[in-house]
């Protein structure tokens, strides 16, 4: 092979390698830049809800509506069961529980609620769940509610305001709102925790205040308490879903 010819077959090969080695830097750039900035996906948060019993649809309002809500953009992972007795198992593989059930809860899924609010898991009470169900279980509304309700105003409309606009939780949610709903006479019970109040409704003519979405100063969890939600007059409006997904987030730390 001419002399000419070995040359310029060795600049190709010079040239080439040279190539490599910019792409190969180029790569390790990019891989290095990604890793180094770009945020990492979104966990998925893993919601167990335990509804069914009396007085309100379950099915529809909960299992359906809320389920959608907190499912959209891949928010939560969903589960849902009308069976208390197996709340022990499922919490296994939650990260946070949203409790609307009026039904019986036995003892060992008794214990295994406050064994998951304990291990500093993220715990959702929802409108039915405020009541006092339970009266062989003072412990639930003593340590877990704070407090409860025994009594509620007729179904009707009423104005909603929210008057911590700063916690995370009411985040992105318009101030003051009218919805119909069951208004809960909720009442914090001096011997627990406590309660910090993020919206309440003033009952018009009167000078009673309710509240209607607080945290319960749990020392261990996160507990966030919501007194809306008889039917789709709340589940089914942009303040309840914001306020829903708020507080998943919320109790799940993100």
């Amino acid at each position: 092979m001419p002399a000419s010819m070995l040359k310029q077959s060795f600049f190709k090969l010079k040239l080439l390698s040279a190539l490599l080695v910019i792409i190969s830097l180029i790569s390790g750039f990019t891989i290095n830049r990604a890793s180094g900035t770009q945020p990492k996906p979104r966990k998925s948060i893993r919601v167990l809800i335990v509804g069914g019993g009396t007085s309100h649809d379950f099915d529809r309002w909960y299992k359906q509506a809320d389920d959608t809500t907190l499912s959209t953009d891949g928010l939560c992972t969903v589960t849902y069961t009308n069976n208390t007795d197996s709340i022990g198992f499922l919490l296994r593989n939650a990260d946070v529980l949203y409790l609307v059930t009026n039904q019986p809860i036995n003892t060992e899924n008794r214990k295994a609620i406050f064994d998951f609010v304990n291990a500093g898991n993220g715990l959702i009470l929802g409108h039915p769940a405020l009541w006092y169900n339970w009266k062989d279980w003072p412990e639930y509304n003593l340590q877990l509610v704070s407090g409860g309700a025994s009594e509620h105003d007729r179904y009707g409309s009423f104005d909603e305001s929210i008057i911590n606009t700063n916690h995370p939780v009411t985040k992105g949610v318009e101030q003051n709102f009218t919805l119909k709903d069951e208004r809960y006479h909720y009442i914090p019970d001096p011997a627990g925790p406590g309660i910090e109040v993020l919206a309440n409704n003033h009952v018009a003519g009167s000078d009673i205040i309710y509240p209607s979405i607080f945290v319960v100063k749990n020392p261990k969890a996160r507990i966030v308490c919501i007194a809306l939600g008889h039917d789709g007059a709340s589940h089914d409006i942009d303040p309840y879903k914001t306020l829903l997904r708020n507080a998943v987030k919320w109790v799940a730390h993100q």
